[in-house]
């Protein structure tokens, strides 16, 4: 019984290598702030995560969804917790990237002050898709049939300000046409509203919409990344079709509060690398439409201040003013 005891521990050894070289390891269960509901696409990736991160530190990482004006309220959530290690936040582009370019939103935290961000967790590609029955046959055809009827054609979001409206926004931008927003309360019902034909076309995330693809109800006409996905690999890329300026990837990082001590943050910061290059985590989110996307701080950070730059002037041009 020794003998077994004894090789069961030395099993685990490996999991928790990465924070007890940092000098720190939890000692009780973490919690995880995912700022959206549960059964979306940030709750699914947030809890393949969870699972992953905590194989490597040895303790449960428990799921809680704080939801609330487009992830500000989970993120503040975590910008105001103890830093004692055992509150992460999954962070998104609403709270870090889009909300602080929106002229009346009140932003409860400051992105760099207030949050110690460690790493990108997953990109999420997007997917611009008609309906089927009635839409035009390849993204040509839209723009085409946009610029005949300048102002007459809509398309859906999951809401004002959100990724999937500045998604839209940014692809009728390029493609010069003017279309109208419609905006929805998430991007379910926005795609349930796409099948029964009440706008034109929609950008969203490729795990919302691909069981729709797949039952041939809407077509996919572009993803906006910068390669094809592998999830729907005959579809081409907005940069493919001649408009390379079109890139929205949906994307999710991993954050603490900003006075979490540094030993703190290093020991987390390894733990959730290696959880991000672990095959089995790759391959889980590769099943859901993502891709592990592993970063140093500092790279981590350059990567949010350019999406800043991005959807700061597609903000401003819609005239979305809070999340």
């Amino acid at each position: 019984m020794l003998r077994r005891t004894l090789l069961a521990a030395a099993c685990c050894l490996p999991a928790l290598r990465p924070a007890l070289a940092a000098g720190w390891s939890p000692d009780r269960p973490l919690r995880l702030i995912v700022p959206f509901a549960a059964g979306g696409p940030a709750d699914i990736f947030g809890r393949l995560f969870a699972e992953a991160l905590s194989r490597q530190l040895g303790q449960p990482v428990v799921i809680e969804n704080r939801t609330g004006a487009g992830g500000l309220v989970g993120t503040e959530a975590v910008a105001r917790a103890a830093p004692d290690g055992l509150t992460l936040g999954f962070t998104g582009p609403g709270a870090l990237s889009i909300a602080p370019a929106m002229p009346q939103q009140r932003m409860p935290f400051d992105v760099e002050r207030d949050l110690a961000h460690l790493t990108l967790v997953v990109r999420v590609p997007e997917v611009l898709v008609v309906n089927a029955a009635s839409g035009p046959a390849n993204l040509k055809a839209l723009i085409a049939k946009a610029k005949a009827r300048p102002g007459e054609m809509s398309y859906g979001s999951a809401g004002a300000g959100s990724l999937t409206h500045l998604a839209s926004a940014l692809f009728a931008s390029a493609a010069g046409i003017e279309a109208l927003h419609v905006p929805y309360r998430g991007a379910a019902p926005a795609a349930t509203d796409l099948l029964a034909g009440r706008f034109d076309f929609m950008t969203a995330d490729v795990p919302v919409l691909r069981p729709h693809i797949e039952a041939g109800a809407l077509r996919p006409l572009a993803v906006t990344t910068a390669q094809r996905v592998a999830a729907l690999p005959e579809v081409p890329t907005t940069a493919e079709l001649g408009l390379p300026q079109v890139n929205s990837d949906n994307w999710y990082g991993l954050a603490l509060p900003a006075a979490t001590p540094a030993p703190i943050r290093e020991a987390l910061r390894a733990a959730a690398l290696k959880a991000l290059r672990d095959p089995a985590l790759v391959q889980e989110f590769a099943k859901q439409g993502g891709e592990s996307s592993p970063m140093e701080p500092e790279a981590y950070l350059d990567f949010l201040r350019r999406e800043a730059a991005k959807w700061g002037p597609i903000v401003r041009s819609t005239g979305a003013e809070a999340l």
